[in-house]
């Protein structure tokens, strides 16, 4: 088989959301992140392992990923979606039953017009300017929204994984003054938020990238592995180039290994020559350009070349990925493409 093997341990991320679970107290509700397909892991089968783990609450970006949800763990569980109640979602929205986190005067405006008496829930902009309701329009609105009976009130940290960062307290005060005396359940937290101690905490949290082993929570299982197929070994002599663009040359007679995937994998350009993939313990460094089907490494120092080599597993997490290709264990994860053997395990797989 040529495809790669994204490997998916469903124990781990149950094991991670239990984890974030105990920080905080008992009558703090922790929900689940599922959106854009649970970091590109496949919501389906991660919601069914959180839900096996305790999670009752899901949160996905579109109704479309609530659909999906819904297929997977059946009536029941809440589902809440980010974007609120856009046009066109009215039906998939009351036909399965999601909870719209409105955004806007204009969405509360079509829910109130369309779905009288359906449960939903409010985003509050505490200074992110990026979804949610501002201080005017929620005091112009709230009153009408109280008698309605929201689910729940939220907003989103910017800085969160920052600790230290200013902006965290300058946010927590203005949820605060925006909610108080409410009586309606509140959430603040993601990941990061849930770090910052309880003060952050409020009824409900949504932790979501720790949940997939990634940063800032630290103490996370690591939930993939990532494991490419050598193709080919061929003999390079000592100043012959390898790959596209004649990018790294020999310095030494040199054992090349060709792998099975590239950018079109979402293995980014930028990581060519700048990379590495790991052969059991043992680095194997990227080497040329990453195309968009093949990567090529050095594997002259192995005593055996192995039929695969490894581009994330516990020698290289999706934030060690991440920081060498200049960006967040987050795009690395949702970057990992379609072509990849998906295999989980644990979890009931």
């Amino acid at each position: 088989m040529s495809s790669a093997t994204l490997s998916i341990d469903l124990d781990a991320i149950a094991a991670n959301w239990r984890a974030l679970d105990r920080m905080t107290d008992p009558a703090t509700q922790t929900g689940a992140v599922v959106k854009a397909d649970a970091y590109g892991l496949g919501a389906d089968r991660i919601a069914r392992a959180l839900a096996g783990a305790g999670a009752r609450r899901f949160f996905v970006a579109v109704a479309e990923e609530g659909a999906v949800v819904r297929k997977a763990l059946g009536p029941g569980p809440q589902i809440s979606v980010f974007s609120g109640h856009m046009a066109g979602d009215t039906d998939m929205i009351r036909d399965l039953d999601l909870t719209p986190m409105l955004n806007s005067v204009d969405q509360l405006t079509r829910h109130m017009e369309t779905l009288s008496g359906h449960p939903f829930g409010i985003q509050l902009d505490t200074g992110m300017n990026r979804l949610g309701m501002e201080a005017d329009e929620w005091a112009a609105v709230a009153g009408i929204v109280m008698q309605a009976g929201p689910e729940l009130l939220m907003s989103h940290l910017a800085c969160a994984d920052e600790p230290d960062h200013a902006m965290n307290a300058q946010q927590l005060a203005t949820f605060e003054d925006l909610t108080r005396g409410t009586g309606i359940p509140r959430s603040l937290s993601a990941t990061g938020g849930i770090l910052l101690g309880p003060d952050y905490h409020f009824e409900l949290t949504r932790p979501g990238v720790g949940l997939y082993g990634g940063l800032p929570f630290e103490a996370a299982r690591p939930a993939v592995r990532l494991s490419l197929p050598v193709i080919q070994t061929r003999e390079v002599l000592a100043g012959e180039t390898v790959g596209y663009g004649n990018t790294w040359t020999a310095e030494i007679d040199s054992t090349i290994a060709t792998v099975s995937a590239g950018y079109a994998d979402g293995v980014f350009r930028v990581l060519g020559n700048n990379a590495t993939l790991w052969a059991g313990d043992v680095p194997c460094p990227v080497v040329g350009r990453v195309s968009m089907d093949l990567i090529t490494a050095d594997v002259t120092h192995l005593n055996e070349v192995p039929d695969t080599l490894d581009l994330l597993g516990p020698h290289q997490t999706i934030d060690d990925l991440g920081t060498a290709a200049g960006t967040i264990g987050y795009e690395i994860l949702t970057s990992l493409g379609a072509r990849y053997q998906r295999r989980y395990a644990g979890g009931g797989a």
